[in-house]
């Protein structure tokens, strides 16, 4: 069984990021995520990229889930997350990178640019905390 996933969405990509937006999706080389508030989760997204936390990554590697890799990118909070936590320290956070097959592979992405994981996949991803995630069963 898959699912497809609708992350927490907490800012947006920054401009210390490297994309072409003249394709859609866009292709993006560099990533710079830039938080305007967070609400905890492991897996947040901007389309067309998510991330997720090193911790994550680290529980995903060791299950040894297919059809992703991880790449380093960089983080920034905006003034308005400054604003709305003043105190609050982020987590490491790396590039979720998915190339998986649709419906083979734990990690893939739809015809429609939605996260799909298998069920093994999600029963990991909710270890880690994905409370604003929006999940529904993916039909393939």
């Amino acid at each position: 069984m898959y699912y497809s996933l609708e992350p927490e969405v907490s800012g947006r990509i920054g401009d210390d990021s490297d994309f072409d937006n003249s394709i859609h999706p866009p292709r993006v080389t560099k990533l710079n995520y830039v938080f305007d508030g967070w609400l905890g989760d492991s897996l947040i997204e901007s389309f067309p990229c998510f991330i997720v936390t090193e911790s994550l990554a680290k529980e995903i590697v060791e299950k040894g889930l297919l059809g992703c890799k991880f790449e380093e990118c960089s983080t920034t909070t905006s003034e308005q997350f400054n604003e709305l936590h003043p105190n609050r320290e982020l987590p490491n956070f790396l590039w979720l990178q998915v190339y998986g097959k649709l419906g083979v592979d734990d990690f893939s992405i739809s015809e429609t640019g939605m996260l799909v994981v298998s069920a093994t996949a999600l029963d990991v991803l909710n270890q880690s905390g994905i409370e604003n995630c929006e999940i529904e069963v993916y039909g393939i």
